[in-house]
């Protein structure tokens, strides 16, 4: 019930993350053809995403530019950059205790998290052929992000409750497949729906966490899986719902599983 009253909104979203292949969370669709007498306007902040998560975060990212290094019609890795914040707004905090690090616990296994997020992301499909609907192909993403924790420690100490700042290296690899999507009333205007597993390890420097965390017994490397379901339709709708699962728990403690609720959006 709580997962229908959750998505309930999400089939109203007036918009969406643009259907590009990258992991999972946008699609393999293509871009139509720009014609030749309409200006280029770059692809900087017109898209991102807003996540629900099960513990009562929300997370807000945009992806501020996607770029394309190598040759044109060559080899080329994407490359994208995103930047987002986190609350626990949805939370029932009692005044006067110390902030949470529970945050970190979805952060460290959300590929898309961070302030900051520079990633090379796509996928590699298994057919060539794209105006193919249905197909499947591998999925993946590398890259750096920066992470926020909070300093924990004695109420005596004026460090304590103060955010924290961190750098922290993650890879993706997963198997991704999708088959075509459209409204009852307008089979004109296809969209995709898909499937998508994930495997994400990560990795911190344990003395960055221990910095902030003084009690926690860590090597610095955490992973586990993700399966993820959505569907996304051109000026219509774009909803994904996954669910993590740690094969390496944090020490933070926080109650797992996790089920995160994502509404796209773009601004094209």
């Amino acid at each position: 019930m709580t997962v229908c009253l959750l998505l309930l909104p999400a089939i109203v979203w007036p918009q969406i993350k643009p259907p590009e292949p990258a992991a999972p969370d946008s699609v393999g669709q293509q871009k139509p053809a720009m014609p030749a007498t309409v200006t280029y306007k770059p692809e900087i902040f017109t898209s991102g995403f807003i996540d629900i998560v099960n513990n009562g975060q929300i997370n807000a990212s945009a992806r501020f530019i996607r770029l394309f290094i190598g040759e044109p019609g060559k080899f080329a890795l994407p490359l994208s950059f995103y930047s987002g914040v986190s609350s626990n707004n949805f939370q029932q905090l009692m005044p006067g205790l110390p902030q949470s690090n529970s945050t970190l616990v979805t952060h460290f296994i959300n590929p898309l998290s961070g302030l900051a997020n520079l990633s090379v992301d796509g996928i590699i499909f298994f057919s060539r052929k794209k105006e193919k609907l249905t197909r499947s192909g591998l999925l993946y993403q590398f890259g750096e992000r920066v992470l926020s924790g909070v300093r924990t420690g004695l109420f005596t100490d004026p460090q304590t409750g103060k955010p924290v700042n961190f750098l922290n290296g993650f890879g993706v690899l997963g198997f991704y497949i999708q088959t075509g999507a459209w409204e009852r009333s307008n089979n004109k205007n296809l969209g995709v729906t898909w499937l998508a597993w994930r495997y994400i390890s990560c990795y911190t420097n344990p003395l960055q966490l221990k910095a902030f965390i003084p009690d926690i017994q860590t090597n610095g490397v955490y992973k586990g899986w993700s399966v993820g379901w959505g569907v996304e339709i051109t000026r219509l709708v774009n909803i994904k719902v996954l669910y993590y699962k740690y094969t390496k728990p944090p020490e933070i403690d926080y109650s797992v599983p996790i089920y995160q609720f994502s509404f796209n959006y773009s601004l094209r």
